[in-house]
């Protein structure tokens, strides 16, 4: 009886521990809150893999616990057997479940990667909008081709909308994510990546660099407005209604190493920038990830 209030006493502050540390960091679980069907496919295969392993994790612990304090030295009624070394039983059980959660996580894992593609254009009924991503030091620049704008640290787009991405850098190595819409994609200089989202709700979504890329790293954050058809229209004209155009020159400035860089607008923007930026690391070729030669040229 004192054994079990101990292990009590134990067990009672180390839970309350961890409950107090997720608590604290339940406001940065974007992930778990996704606003697209991507971010919500991809919640679902995250919950499904995590029970899975856990159907493993937990019993593990629990009886590791359990062994730990009914096999204890002060426990004389424990049976006592020091030349035991083999169940056929016990072989069966921690063989059998784990290759059989393990084959369920890679059919699951084959299954939704290939759903998940995310060079693979989303189904709709709706016309998508084209979006081209350069990352900078440290910053984001967003191109509207078809528009005709850009802006800085600042991606608008309709409910309801697919949005197809062209990514790329003009620094070193980056990453492109979303968080609450799905899916991070690498942005490397002299190539360009693809990524196809959709928010299905209204409502503002932190963006950021997921991957290191300096002292300007943790300010490397921008704002992704989903907003009806007749707001993002609005959005637009704000835009356009800007006294700055993104020329070759104006972008050479834009692209100047800077942190915490605000908001900006770009009323016009020349057609050939993206590819520019790409191309200036290929001698004028424009290399596309999505096109499997370029995995075997290296």
């Amino acid at each position: 009886m004192k054994d079990r209030k101990a292990l009590r006493r134990w067990l009672i502050p180390l839970g309350s521990g961890v409950a107090v540390s997720l608590a604290g960091c339940s406001g940065n679980f974007a992930l778990l809150d996704p606003k697209g069907s991507v971010g919500a496919a991809e919640k679902s295969l995250i919950a499904t893999a995590t029970g899975a392993m856990l159907l493993v994790v937990v019993p593990v612990i629990l009886l590791t616990l359990f062994f730990a304090w009914r096999y204890r030295a002060s426990n004389r009624h424990a049976v006592y057997a020091p030349k035991w070394a083999h169940s056929t039983a016990i072989e069966v059980v921690v063989w059998t479940i784990p290759a059989i959660i393990i084959l369920f996580l890679g059919v699951l894992t084959w299954k939704t990667t290939h759903e998940l593609d995310p060079y693979k254009p989303l189904e709709s009924n709706v016309k998508p909008i084209n979006v081209e991503v350069v990352a900078l030091d440290w910053k984001w620049l967003f191109i509207y081709p078809d528009l005709g704008i850009a802006t800085v640290n600042q991606l608008a787009v309709p409910v309801g909308t697919p949005v197809n991405f062209r990514i790329t850098s003009d620094s070193v190595m980056n990453s492109f994510f979303i968080p609450q819409l799905g899916t991070q994609v690498y942005a490397m200089a002299g190539m360009q990546t693809r990524l196809h989202l959709i928010a299905d709700e209204a409502g503002t979504f932190e963006g950021l660099s997921s991957n290191y890329s300096g002292k300007g790293f943790s300010d490397m954050r921008f704002r992704t407005l989903a907003t009806s058809q007749s707001d993002f229209d609005a959005w637009v004209r704000k835009v356009k209604a800007s006294s700055t155009a993104l020329s070759m020159d104006e972008y050479a400035s834009v692209a100047q190493p800077t942190e915490k860089a605000p908001v900006a607008y770009f009323s016009t923007v020349d057609p050939k920038l993206f590819n520019n930026i790409i191309a200036k690391y290929n001698n004028g070729h424009v290399t596309d990830f999505s096109d499997p030669s370029c995995v075997t040229k290296g």
